[in-house]
């Protein structure tokens, strides 16, 4: 059995928490409901001094689109770092959600968070004003 216990497992745990507070800043929460399979896709040139993983994300999509759970494997981060970070590119325009072309109700969803992404982007204090 390849269990790892002890203080070396406390240590990689810890070293692992602390990684993704640096990572997001802090934050937990997206400001976009996305979901694992959520795909995404290339959008305008992003903005300088991104942090590496969210420039890794950026090139990644513009290889090809990728769902949300796939760049979280390929960056070796948790799920909900990696929606974080994708929420704050998707704001800046760096990527786009891609809404497939399958009739149904998760289209619909998918279509909704995409246009309120760009309604966001286009005008960012909109929503605190509508009261």
């Amino acid at each position: 059995m390849n269990s790892r216990s002890g203080p070396d497992a406390s240590a990689d745990e810890t070293a692992s928490i602390v990684r993704l507070y640096a990572v997001t800043d802090g934050r937990t929460r997206a400001r976009h409901h996305l979901s694992m399979h959520t795909v995404l896709g290339p959008g305008r040139r992003p903005p300088r001094g991104l942090p590496e993983e969210s420039v890794r994300i950026v090139e990644l999509c513009r290889q090809r689109q990728r769902p949300l759970v796939e760049l979280a494997g390929t960056l070796s981060l948790h799920i909900a770092a990696v929606t974080v970070l994708v929420s704050d590119l998707i704001d800046a325009g760096a990527v786009n959600v891609h809404v497939p072309d399958t009739p149904g109700k998760e289209r619909d969803v998918q279509t909704l968070q995409a246009l309120s992404a760009a309604l966001m982007r286009r005008w960012p204090g909109a929503a605190s004003r509508a009261g």
